[in-house]
């Protein structure tokens, strides 16, 4: 993905029940797209104003699907939608009212779609659709009911676009940003981690449910495990703490915008989002979590854009050109920084000049103190708002890459590259992974979602084989060189989305052993990898890292739901439990998730397993 679309719907959320207002298609079918003014406010001016510029949003060919079945999700209306050539460019379903809104690329798009779905029939509902009014952005509405609740009268001059600076009521800012970014800091450590291990307890305890909801045939041995273990379908391990909480991560976004205090091109963290209709941006200098490394190269870098004529950009106006800086560090002293610009309409030669600058500034001038060892310039579109991973890197000065540690391990790392951003920390993790994957040296592992290939590798002299497997290029081209660093020839790398590429490589796997180590990203593992991983009857291990297990739900549940004809295989059951603690001062922990093959032929599954 290239180019990201910026939506405001996007950034500000769903759009709630309460604001949508639909339009009969068959009456209104040919109105205008924009819609009518709100009371008051006119069309330019007021909370649609976005929809009037140049800029693509989908938001204008936008549409309400009502009485939708019972129990969908996401992907079984993407999928209905697909089946009679409908291509939506997004969707925002609420399934609970059996409702969802649903924007496309363009009116004839939007118009097919209406032609066909409404009155269709899906699983004895009849849907209807209708025209709906665009989401309302959020910085322009707040500001519009701030006005209006000081009787129609501007409101006075508000720092970074519409946040009222009180100082009698408001907390001071550094408060204000350490309970934005690390709403913990104040929590001591010890409760902190009491919190964590609490919260996967109850993701375990919903996953039981689930367990015995979707597979009856384990629903005896759910009964003992229940009984032993808290209502848990397997035992919690006690949570494994960081070894450093305080300066801890090795990557940080920087957002780039006028500070809550007023001051103009302020590097930091936002108070708060979009959609609560803040851009206010606060410096890091006093957060507990960031490196003094990164906070050095946060100041170098604000000293820099203060001296040039450029501005910030603006999500609500698309104007301006400053957008992010993100810095990452490692343990050997090594920082590469990455600078987001907007050139707009800028030529190319202040484009170039812009770089010689930058270049000059951090290799030879002010900026030298920093400590920039790597730095890269990208260029944002006016259409990207997200998926900054994806865009490409101009190298501008220093090495190409930084190098880490970890385990005794050497690993590269590029720009885009995933690396655990707490490095003391991902060593308790992949320690962790490598003991409970009950590894031997006719073992073959496949590492699924693997980054520049740091799990794998810190195994590979254990076993015979490891096989990663990566979507990003950059990552993949660092994890082959971090096996030839460190002297291993039992490693391959695959590129590609773990879908398409693991079920061939699974299938090409004859090792009695095999093992699969899966980290992926927050939203989990695509349907198909967890379906591919069902179907490999000589799979019987697999170790599931996650960031966020709530969201990882789905890929649980489908590892333990009962056969049927869209899952063929025998079943997993998790067996053991456990949070490592990555993200200290923040709700976040990683949770490992031990998943063995039920082996009907032997009876096991209605044992209990032993850990």
């Amino acid at each position: 993905m290239t180019d990201v679309v910026v939506d405001k719907n996007d950034l500000a959320g769903s759009l709630p029940s309460t604001e949508k207002e639909p339009v009969d298609p068959i009456e209104e079918k040919n109105q205008e797209n924009q819609p009518a003014a709100a009371e008051g406010e006119s069309a330019e001016g007021g909370v649609y104003r976005y929809i009037k510029g140049d800029l693509f949003t989908s938001e204008i060919f936008k549409v309400e699907i009502q009485n939708l079945p019972k129990y969908i999700g996401f992907n079984d209306l993407k999928k209905f939608l697909n089946k009679h050539g409908i291509n939506p460019h997004k969707i925002k379903l609420f399934s609970k009212q059996m409702f969802a809104f649903v924007t496309f690329k363009n009116q004839e798009e939007r118009d097919k779609a209406m032609k066909a779905v409404h009155g269709m029939q899906w699983k004895s509902k009849v849907l209807s659709v209708r025209l709906a009014k665009p989401k309302a952005d959020p910085i322009l509405k707040k500001r519009k009911q701030e006005e209006e609740a000081e009787g129609g009268q501007p409101g006075a001059k508000r720092a970074a676009g519409s946040q009222e600076v009180e100082e009698d009521e408001e907390e001071p800012l550094n408060i204000q940003i350490a309970n934005a970014v690390t709403p913990l800091w104040n929590v001591p450590y010890e409760e902190q981690l009491k919190r964590k291990e609490k919260e996967v307890e109850g993701v375990l305890q919903k996953l039981t449910r689930e367990i015995g909801n979707n597979n009856k045939a384990m629903l005896p041995w759910l009964f003992v495990q229940k009984e032993k273990y808290n209502k848990m379908c397997c035992p919690l391990e006690a949570i494994r703490p960081s070894p450093v909480q305080t300066e801890y991560r090795n990557k940080c976004e920087f957002v780039i915008g006028v500070g809550a205090d007023g001051e103009d091109k302020t590097v930091g963290f936002r108070l708060g989002k979009y959609k609560g209709g803040s851009c206010a941006v606060v410096s890091p200098s006093e957060t507990t979590h960031v490196s003094s490394e990164a906070k050095r190269v946060v100041q170098g870098f604000q000293q820099f854009i203060r001296t040039t004529p450029y501005a910030v950009y603006s999500p609500e106006t698309y104007e301006g050109h400053w957008r992010q800086l993100t810095v990452r560090t490692t343990r050997t002293k090594q920082t590469l920084a990455i600078v987001f610009f907007n050139p707009q309409k800028l030529q190319e030669e202040e484009i170039e000049e812009l770089k010689r600058n930058l270049r000059q500034y951090f290799a030879e001038g002010e900026g030298k103190e920093s400590g920039i060892t790597s730095l890269y310039f990208v260029r944002m579109g006016q259409r990207t708002s997200s998926g900054t991973e994806d865009l490409p890197c101009e190298h501008v000065t220093g090495e190409e890459w930084i190098h880490e540690e970890l385990l005794g391990l050497k690993f590269r790392i590029s720009p885009h590259s995933f690396f655990q951003t707490n490095t003391p920390a991902a060593e308790v993790l992949y320690s962790a992974v490598g003991e409970w994957a009950q590894l031997d040296q006719d073992s073959t592992v496949l590492d699924v979602c693997c980054g520049t290939g740091t799990i794998g590798i810190s195994l590979a002299k254990r076993v015979k084989k490891v096989i990663g497997i990566e979507l990003c290029q950059e990552a993949v081209e660092d994890a082959k060189a971090n096996a030839e660093a460190n002297g291993l020839t039992n490693v391959e790398f695959h590129c590609g989305k773990a879908e398409d590429v693991f079920p061939t490589v699974l299938n090409a796997v004859v090792s009695p052993n095999v093992t699969a180590i899966v980290d992926p990203p927050r939203a989990g593992l695509h349907s198909k990898v967890i379906l591919a991983i069902r179907r490999a009857e000589h799979l019987k291990r697999l170790v599931y890292v996650a960031c966020n297990a709530k969201a990882a739900m789905n890929n649980f549940i489908d590892l333990c739901r009962a056969p049927s004809n869209r899952v063929k295989g025998a079943p997993f059951r998790p067996v053991r439990a456990m949070a490592v603690d990555l993200f200290p001062q923040t709700m976040h922990c990683e949770t490992i998730l031990l998943f063995e093959r039920v082996d009907y032929s032997s009876n096991t599954d209605t044992q209990t397993t032993e850990t």
